[in-house]
């Protein structure tokens, strides 16, 4: 053994050393080759993105040169400051052509000013480069942001105020041309800080001209370039998206304020301007940084590679050589698991400390296990009374996990009663029972241990008796159980002052007649309650004795539950269920018969008092009824007019619940009617307003109107669309949003497949 244990130690010495020496070398080498390459990209990356900015943040200086130029023309003064003689007159028209020819010429020499417009807000005319427009909508149509209407664009552009202004970058459409722009803003004169300026001066600077001046990180690196101002909003974007730009700006992982961080697969390098406060970001992906890393990468590796290949070689013929031993043990461990071996200072003893902890933990688990046996028999007779099994293998099954080791082939089901608690229900009390009832089981274990016994609440105890043998009529089975538990019962008294009455059903014949004996022996033990019955009692003396009537309490809280819910036909059956109990089990007297009419009127006028009857046109009526009920003659009579009576009360119920659908219905159509326009406007928002869930909404939107909730909004937002298409001042578009569509296509296909015509033909036909 100790030849066995020098090998192995040997063996995993060599393979360590022969694994780790070459791994640390090339782990070492590409360390420092990043640790250098990346040092020298930051620094490179760092001075080529502040070139960039300075290069933008002087072409922007121009922009704002340019415009101060605007201000300092006195031609352009005088213009911006006359006034219109009368609302025909266009203006001054060889001033405004003068003007647009002296700043021509910043629009040819440099490129940020290629797009740009003076607006005049006396002559409402608006000059670009190339034209004057005396009605700012044409203009509109020919240069518009996107996702900006008119009205959107004069109000937030030239009915406002702005100073040295710069709005991010917005989708632009110009000529037809979809691209993004940022607009520099200049109200005229510079001192204009009133609501209105005399003149507004809008630069219109293309994404793709910024750009160009921040393309040297992708062209050198192939990297991704973006600027944004402090409010996070962009800028400019090259080779990144918008998405990708705010889920990096939102990741926690990414710290904003840090020169340059490793974020996903990029260094990204950052800069803030002094100036503007905008930030400029460059990503170098991490392969075009590794470049230089790659070769020195690839020798470290190959090396690395070669070693490691050489070391699997010699530890696979090292790890043969030992694991034979080890094999030989493991085998003779499966042949002799269990029994004891010789514990030695060896390789073995991990082997055998494990065996040991398994062994040990198997006998903890079997302890709990039979620790918990108690409850698992428990459980299963509280289930077998109850009637949950639904088949013998089933019970078969659980009764085998419940160890019970008897076999319920025939028996009976008693309740045993401790009486004297009635009522009583402190924390002395309930001890006290805990320890009666502890005492009784005990004592009835001790007489007969084939007896099987559950709790039933606080003072009773279910004891199932096995038939003592097969061949025992049933008159001689119930004297051996009264010959046993007299004594039993007798006991109990004398020596613990505890007295026990009980009740038994008829016999079981099998385990899934033991639910049908043990309801028996429910219904003996409430006989025996009404009429003070001590002893012990059984279900086949009673039906012969019975001058009571029955209607237990919790029959009658079924009824009332059932009718408010407007159950017809389960309420219906609870009440034959009442009937056949007191016709074809029981003997009633004339008065009994009586009585048993009394209850169930006062069951159906109490349910006649509740608010939900009571505001019903037919409550007078259906109230007269039930007064008018009386036992004339068949009792089967009777059972008609309450099965009428109850389907009458059950058409109230159902009816008030029509009238609350009708009325949910008539709000969500409100609510729709004055929500059509919002485009976030969803199923979810509805039934929220309704306070509702949404599968619920939508079926009750659809069984009151036969319409579909959804379709419904759509017509209702067509009919509106429908009224605006007659204005001719809105567009289809301007329309769309209106009627909660973020998409004119959208807008159009809803438009043409509930109309059955595109919008511009609709509003075509109108003509």
């Amino acid at each position: 053994m100790n030849k066995h244990s020098r090998i192995f130690r040997s063996f995993l010495i060599s393979y360590i050393v022969i694994l780790i020496i070459p791994s640390l070398a090339g782990y070492m080498s590409y360390r420092t080759s990043i640790a250098v390459t990346q040092s020298i990209s930051i620094e490179n990356s760092v001075t080529l993105l502040q070139k960039s900015q300075q290069m933008l943040e002087r072409r922007m200086a121009e922009v704002e040169g340019f415009t101060r130029q605007l201000a300092l023309n006195q031609d352009l003064y005088v213009l911006m400051n006359q006034k219109k003689r009368s609302s025909s007159d266009d203006g001054n028209v060889y001033d405004i052509w003068k003007i647009m020819k002296e700043v021509m010429v910043f629009s040819q020499t440099n490129d940020f000013l290629k797009n740009y417009y003076i607006y005049l807000r006396n002559y409402n005319v608006v000059l670009t480069p190339g034209s004057a427009y005396f009605r700012p909508e044409h203009y509109y149509d020919s240069a518009h942001y996107t996702k900006m209407n008119m009205l959107q664009w004069k109000s937030l552009i030239m009915d406002n105020t702005h100073s040295r202004e710069v709005m991010p970058l917005k989708p632009f459409s110009l000529n037809g041309n979809p691209t993004s722009v940022i607009s520099y803003m200049q109200s005229l004169p510079l001192d204009s800080f009133g609501e209105q300026a005399p003149a507004t001066v809008v630069v219109l600077i293309d994404q793709k001209t910024i750009a160009s001046l921040l393309s040297g990180v992708q062209e050198r690196y192939g990297g991704w370039t973006y600027v944004s101002n402090a409010e996070g909003d962009a800028i400019s974007m090259l080779g990144i998206g918008e998405q990708e730009a705010s889920a990096m700006n939102a990741d926690s992982a990414f710290n904003k304020e840090k020169q340059s961080q490793f974020y996903k697969d990029d260094l990204v390098i950052t800069t803030r301007s002094a100036s503007t406060g905008w930030i400029y970001r460059a990503g170098i992906p991490r392969s075009a940084l590794m470049e230089n890393a790659n070769y020195i990468k690839y020798i470290s590796w190959s090396v690395t590679g070669a070693a490691l290949i050489i070391g699997l070689v010699v530890g696979w013929i090292l790890s043969r050589r030992n694991s034979a031993p080890i094999n030989r043990l493991l085998g003779v461990m499966r042949e002799q698991f269990g029994k004891d071996e010789p514990i030695g200072r060896n390789e073995y003893d991990f082997l055998q400390g494990n065996i040991s902890t398994i062994i040990t933990s198997n006998r903890a688990l079997e302890q709990e296990l039979n620790r918990q046996l108690p409850l698992i028999r428990d459980a299963f007779l509280k289930r077998l009374v109850a009637g949950e099994f639904q088949t013998l293998e089933e019970i078969a099954a659980a009764a085998s996990q419940a160890d019970t080791g008897l076999s319920l082939n025939e028996g009976y089901v008693g309740i045993l009663h401790i009486h004297g608690y009635a009522g009583l229900d402190s924390v002395e009390i309930l001890n006290e029972l805990s320890a009666a009832r502890l005492l009784l089981r005990q004592s009835l274990r001790d007489i007969d241990g084939r007896i099987l016994m559950t709790d039933l609440g606080s003072d009773r105890v279910v004891a199932i008796f096995p038939a003592v043998c097969e061949t025992t009529d049933e008159q001689t089975s119930r004297a051996n159980i009264e010959q046993l538990l007299e004594p039993f019962a007798a006991l109990m008294f004398s020596e613990y002052k505890i007295t026990v009455t009980g009740s038994f059903g008829d016999p079981f014949t099998s385990e899934m007649e033991v639910s049908r004996s043990y309801e028996q022996a429910k219904e003996t033990m409430g006989y025996a309650d009404y009429t003070q019955r001590k002893g012990f009692l059984w279900y086949a003396n009673i039906r012969q004795e019975s001058a009571t009537y029955y209607y237990p309490l919790d029959m009658e809280l079924r009824l009332i539950s059932t009718v408010r819910a407007g159950e017809e036909a389960e309420a219906k059956r609870i009440v034959g269920s009442v009937m056949q109990q007191n016709t074809e089990d029981r003997e009633l007297s004339p008065e009994m018969a009586n009585q048993l009419i009394v209850e169930l009127k006062g069951t159906l006028l109490k349910l006649l008092d509740q608010k939900a009857f009571a505001e019903s046109e037919q409550f007078e009526e259906v109230k007269n009824r039930v007064l008018e009920i009386q036992l004339a003659g068949a009792i089967d009579t009777v059972r008609g007019e309450l099965d009428r009576i109850i389907e009458a009360m059950c058409g109230m119920i159902t009816s008030k619940k029509n009238d609350l659908h009708i009325k949910t219905v008539e709000q969500i159509k409100q609510f729709i009617a004055q929500q059509y326009g919002d485009s976030e406007l969803t199923l979810y928002r509805i039934a929220e307003q309704a306070e509702r869930p949404e599968k619920y909404i939508s079926q009750l939107f659809k069984e009151v109107t036969g319409t579909n909730l959804s379709d419904h909004l759509e017509k209702v937002r067509m009919d509106r669309a429908a009224e605006l298409l007659q204005d001719k001042s809105f567009t289809v578009d301007e329309i769309a949003l209106q009627v909660g569509y973020n998409s004119s296509h959208s807008f159009r296909r809803a438009f043409k497949r509930v109309m059955g015509v595109a919008p511009s033909a609709y509003r075509q036909s109108l003509d």
